[in-house]
């Protein structure tokens, strides 16, 4: 017995060495690339698994070198406390070594089965290393679990070490059970991600540069995580990705799973905290350093080794707008862009027909004003809507916010939004651009229009390059339709079209034509490509508002007609009160209960007018802008007129399709205070579907609460203005007060 177990220890003891050896092998070879670059040897990169940079790496390496020696002089002498039996021991290192092993095995197989260039002992040095120090912990377990323990052992730790057993088991076995599966998950994220976006398949193993810092003119560090594809070349394109929101765990698995996909298919990919934001430093200020932080970064990028001057970058809302503030930059500058849901244009988005976008700006105020972001309370926000003045719902909601009183007090185009907006960015774009926009998104009349300029004015070949779609989204969502269709999600919409439109221009890859305009048809719900917006064959058609002077409610006497009125007509009036607006029902917003909403409780009311056509007979499809042209009187100097234009099932339900607000001012010079005045509402695109059988349907209001803010009908400052007044409201639709809304008809039957 006493032959057998030296003939044993011998034998682990020469295991021990040779691992130990081969570890040694390991630490030289790296040391001599990191200091001496040798070029026999594999580089640097391919010597780290990614935990630890070096030279901390060095540091562990030779701790473990040191405790390797110690234990294998124990088992060489057989004696000392790491030969010393112990089956507890045993138990723990057989099963940390297996699960060890067990995840490095799975490792190289995942490597070897998503990247090329990873086959077949490219790029794996690092887990073959990692191989040989779990077979070093299964010796050492076995030789624990094999020798037998004294008869004071047995009889003394019988029962504890039994407990410990199982207790290391239990562990070993939770690992297994859940550590693992979701470790798998993480590895394969990019891939399964990819697949359900329909891209082309990965190439390239991934090393992640973790909390690189930029620095800015300023002094402060703006922080990057860089995402490098092995083996791709020493230089590559780069997709950039500047992150506004804070770092949470969430928000950092989003990025890694995203930066990891593009990497994987050779693009160097930098995601980096705007100023406040992830892990960069500074203070937080909506939209007010981008663009320097932004040339900054570009001004780093053209330093490093591994920029070839190929730069993509995507991102929507704020992430666009980091964009736009660039896109005027060559040398460096962008190469590509995709912008979804954001415009050169945030003024008109805050202030659309003169109005003050509340819910909207008070929504991203809540959510953002301290050092991390925090999805706003409903009670909160409610707190804030209830009140005067507007400039203060900020305070009610949650405290002091100065970019939402900035947001609130400049209504005009001053300087304020010139430095925010800069001038004529559509115009002066230098890189094709991918412009990505939703149906009930508050960006969309102004990216439209970011697109127009583009086409029209922006140099020929980056004119020609431009392309645009319009999804069923709202701000970074997707809405529910009425019927029930299930419809994509939007986040896998935003990234779908990244790596064709990379590849396009960044790689020169061919890949499958975007038509200029992609659009989403609602009400038949279906995509659509189209060469031109607006679509050159719109039939732009004037439904008139007519009624017998009660139009008040859906249950009034109002109705939509293709003709105009020949005759005298009664106005429709009603009386508006800013202490009890219309409330807001769905609609473009940022924020909860965005989108398709019903309006049938919003049409009970008596400061709703109500316009309804007859049962359509047959399909009647609207694709385009819309504008609402009405002939009003007022008893106030200054008040809002809006527009919904509203699907009616043959139910009677109703939900909102278009919507639109006009804050006016009132000639003085106009003769009467109720003089009958013409104005146009410029109302939401649209590109709906109105089915057999449905109707078509306006609302005419003066308030919209608290989507728009409320207009107290009193000269002065809406925002700081605290006393209301009542004002009577008239709507005319008589032969020389011709009311109408102008819809974009597209012809049923049209060859294309």
């Amino acid at each position: 017995m006493k032959t057998f177990l030296i003939r044993h220890m011998s034998r682990s003891a020469l295991a021990l060495w040779s691992l130990s050896a081969l570890f040694c092998l390991r630490v030289v070879g790296q040391i001599i690339v990191e200091l001496w670059h040798v070029h026999f040897l594999p580089p640097s990169e391919e010597w780290f698994s990614g935990l630890l940079p070096y030279p901390q790496l060095l540091v562990c390496q030779i701790l473990i070198i040191g405790l390797m020696a110690k234990i294998n002089l124990d088992f060489t002498r057989t004696s000392g406390w790491s030969y010393r039996p112990r089956r507890f021991a045993g138990t723990f290192l057989v099963t940390f070594g297996s699960i060890y092993l067990l995840v490095m095995v799975i490792r190289y197989a995942i490597r070897m089965s998503l990247y090329p260039h990873e086959r077949w002992t490219g790029g794996s040095i690092p887990i073959f290393f990692h191989w040989g120090l779990a077979t070093y912990l299964l010796v050492l377990g076995m030789h624990h679990c094999r020798l037998r323990r004294t008869e004071v052992h047995l009889q003394v730790r019988t029962s504890r070490r039994a407990w410990l057993s199982r207790c290391a088991w239990l562990v070993g076995g939770s690992l297994i059970a859940v550590c693992l599966p979701l470790w798998i998950v993480y590895l394969v994220g990019p891939s399964i991600l990819a697949r359900q976006l329909g891209i082309r398949p990965a190439e390239f193993a991934v090393r992640i540069d973790r909390k690189v810092p930029i620095t800015a003119t300023d002094g402060v560090p703006l922080v990057a995580d860089i995402y490098h594809p092995r083996r791709a070349g020493s230089k590559t394109p780069t997709i950039l990705v500047r992150i506004p929101y804070s770092k949470t765990l969430v928000n950092g698995l989003f990025a890694t799973i995203v930066g990891r996909m593009w990497a994987e298919r050779g693009y160097t990919v930098v995601i980096q905290g705007t100023r406040g934001r992830f892990d960069s430093g500074g203070d937080y200020y909506p939209l007010r350093s981008e663009h320097q932080d932004g040339i900054d970064t570009l001004a780093w990028l053209a330093t490093q080794p591994w920029y070839d001057g190929r730069l993509g970058m995507w991102g929507c809302s704020y992430y666009a707008y980091t964009e736009w503030v660039l896109a005027d930059r060559a040398n460096p500058g962008p190469t590509a862009l995709i912008i979804q849901e954001s415009s050169t244009d945030f003024h008109s988005m805050f202030h659309p027909g003169g109005a003050f976008s509340l819910k909207s700006a008070l929504h991203w105020a809540v959510l953002s004003h301290g050092t991390r972001d925090i999805a706003p309370d409903a009670d909160a926000m409610q707190r804030g809507f209830d009140g005067l003045p507007v400039i203060e719902a900020d305070d009610r909601a949650a405290g002091d916010i100065p970019f939402f009183d900035d947001w609130a007090t400049h209504s005009e185009r001053d300087e304020y939004w010139a430095q925010i907006d800069g001038e004529n960015r559509a115009r002066s774009l230098k890189a094709p651009t991918l412009l990505m926009a939703g149906w009930y998104d508050p960006f969309l009349p102004t990216q439209v229009n970011d697109y127009a300029q583009i086409r029209t004015h922006a140099v020929p070949q980056i004119a020609s390059a431009a392309r645009l779609i319009i999804g069923p989204w709202v701000h970074a969502g997707t809405i529910t339709p009425p019927d029930g269709h299930r419809l994509k999600n939007f986040r896998l919409e935003s990234l779908a079209p990244s790596v064709p439109w990379f590849d396009e221009h960044l790689l020169g890859r061919a890949t499958a034509a975007f038509a200029p305009v992609r659009i989403f048809v609602m009400g038949t719900n279906e995509w659509r490509d189209e060469q031109e917006w607006p679509l050159a064959r719109t039939q732009y058609t004037a439904y008139y508002l007519r009624s017998s002077g009660h139009a008040n409610n859906r249950d009034g006497d109002g109705f939509l007609a293709t003709s105009p009125p020949t005759s005298s007509e009664p106005s429709d009036e009603y009386q508006y009160d800013p202490l009890d607006p219309v409330p807001t029902a769905g609609g473009a917003m940022l924020g909860p209960n965005a989108g398709m909403t019903s309006q049938n409780e919003v049409e009970n009311r008596q400061d709703v007018l109500v316009y309804t056509s007859e049962p359509l007979q047959g399909k009647l499809e609207v694709t385009g802008p819309i504008e609402l042209v009405l002939h009003v009187s007022t008893s106030a100097p200054t008040t809002d007129f809006t527009g919904k234009l509203v699907d009616v099932h043959p139910d009677g339900s109703a939900y909102n399709i278009s919507e639109g607000i006009l804050r006016y001012q009132f000639p003085q010079d106009s003769g009467d205070a109720n003089s009958t005045q013409e104005i146009k509402v410029t109302m939401w695109p649209t590109s709906f579907v109105f089915l057999d059988g449905h109707c078509l349907r306006l609302e005419v209001s003066s308030s919209n609460y608290p989507r728009f803010d409320r207009n107290l009908n009193t000269e002065g400052s809406v925002a700081t203005a605290v006393t209301p007044v009542v004002a009577q409201q008239s709507i005319h639709h008589d032969m020389q007060s011709p009311s109408r809304l102008i819809l974009p008809v597209i012809p049923p039957t049209t060859s294309r």
